[in-house]
């Protein structure tokens, strides 16, 4: 099964605030920011920060051709956060009166007095603050109306219905169009905002087989973009899901055993965002981490590397800055399966003795490689290379422990035999421990897929305990 990539051909709409459907303009926010700024040091701050935002959106959900919601959003909020040398205090409003701002600067101003002393809050240093941050092409609204929203989950839908008479019922399906735009400044000298979109489409069927032993299998498949234009078609993202649920179909259990497992690409970029959380500062300066002092240290094999850009062009990672007003910069994470940097903020850098890494508010657009790819290494391939043992495309649960590296996740997909898809499985459980997982990482495919912030293939793990019946 391969996911469905291409366009929707939907007509692209103006990039222009004004035709955006925000109600406030960026002069409007920056006149905001600088009367909570203003404030804050009237009232006797050292320091201060603040970030006025705004965001807007309509999503329609129907099941079985009909329509069941249809959901206008619109949000405003000014957060402000005022120090008093080094006490921290933090209030915001949905009000953007002259006086309610007055009143939250006031409120984080009385938080901050009675907050108790930390030597290491405080604004990001000035001489990381970014001054001339780059353009990344990352708005593009999409003025659909919620009559076309809902005819294109309805088509997602009925493609899913359509692919087999397997294909009995369905969760429904549903089309999301959003966008946001904010402005933020602080004290030590950075002012920045951009506006943002995201736009996605999804659909859920499930597949039965009747009979006496009747069974239902779901399964489920989505596009989103940051351009409404780049999104699959609602056809391919229906006839995908489809495929996926009927794949499903005459699950077993297995034996209990020890085997090499097979990530399916979008469930692989969790393995990927484990080791993002443990090589995180707040993980790392609480000591709650089982990558502790794991720089310039071997954590993977030798042929892994993971890469970072923030300055991908719509990239649903992007951003010229962190959320702290801190540059971006693209670097290697990982170099020949050597821990190169963590993810750093300036309180948790500070935490640490080291350097801010600009990434308050989490990572940006990781990639994750291996040198042992060929452009062959289809999912195929992949199978072929697993040889006899689990492939993995859904897990459930959260048992994941970040302290100790214990990995225990209920998880479905199918039994491989000498590279071939031998008969679906479900109700297993596998286990592990990152730091082996991540050791024992044999092979990445060339089936790479973004999911979210992250990108990477389908991933080989060379041995991981399977509980089955």
């Amino acid at each position: 099964m391969t996911p469905p990539s291409g366009t929707t051909n939907l007509p692209v709409t103006s990039k222009d605030h004004a035709h955006s459907g925000f109600s406030y303009s960026r002069d409007f926010f920056e006149d905001l920011v600088d009367t909570a700024l203003k404030h804050a040091k009237k009232i006797g701050a050292s320091n201060a920060g603040a970030e006025a935002s705004e965001g807007c959106g309509l999503s329609v959900s129907v099941r079985k051709g009909e329509l069941e919601n249809v959901e206008r959003n619109k949000d405003k909020s000014l957060g402000v956060t005022v120090y008093v040398g080094n006490r921290r205090g933090n209030a915001s409003t949905s009000d953007f009166s002259t006086k309610a701002i007055h009143q939250t600067v006031q409120a984080a101003f009385d938080i901050a007095r009675f907050t108790a002393e930390d030597p290491t809050a405080g604004l990001p240093d000035e001489a990381d603050i970014e001054t001339n941050y780059r353009e990344l092409d990352l708005f593009h609204p999409w003025s659909v109306k919620s009559e076309e929203a809902a005819q294109m989950a309805m088509a997602c839908e009925a493609a899913a219905l359509k692919a087999s008479r397997r294909i009995t019922n369905s969760e429904g399906a549903g089309v999301s169009a959003q966008q946001s735009h904010f402005f933020s400044a602080h004290t030590h000298g950075f002012r920045g905002g951009y506006a943002s979109s995201r736009h996605s489409m999804s659909v859920a069927p499930i597949a039965s087989l009747p009979g006496r032993n009747a069974e239902m299998q779901r399964d489920a498949w989505f596009t989103s973009m940051r351009a409404a234009d780049e999104m699959a078609s609602p056809e391919s993202v229906g006839r995908y899901a489809a495929q996926r649920a009927l794949s499903r179909l005459g699950s077993r259990k297995i034996p209990t055993i020890e085997c090499p497992v097979l990530f399916e690409s979008p469930v692989a970029a969790g393995l990927l965002g484990g080791f993002v959380q443990a090589v995180s500062g707040g993980a790392l300066y609480r000591k709650s981490s089982f990558l502790l002092d794991s720089l310039g240290k071997p954590v993977f094999p030798k042929h892994i590397d993971i890469d970072e850009d923030p300055f991908e062009l719509r990239g649903k990672g992007s951003s010229p800055f962190d959320d702290e007003g801190v540059r971006s910069a693209p670097r290697q994470v990982v170099k020949g399966g050597r821990v190169q940097g963590y993810f750093l903020s300036s309180y948790s850098a500070r935490k640490l003795g080291m350097k801010t890494t600009g990434n308050a508010g989490g990572s940006h657009n990781l990639v994750m490689r291996s040198r042992l790819t060929q452009t062959s290494d289809d999912l195929d391939a992949m199978l072929k290379k697993l040889g006899t043992g689990l492939f993995v495309i859904e897990l459930m649960g959260q048992g994941v422990n970040y302290v100790t590296g214990d990995y225990s996740r209920g998880a479905s997909g199918f039994w491989v035999e000498n590279g071939e898809i031998a008969f679906p499985v479900h109700e297993i459980t596998i286990a592990g421990n990152l730091k082996t997982m991540f050791k024992g990482i044999e092979a990445i495919g060339a089936d790479a897929y973004n999911y979210g912030a992250k990108t990477v293939g389908s991933i080989l793990v060379n041995r991981m305990k399977v509980a089955g019946s």
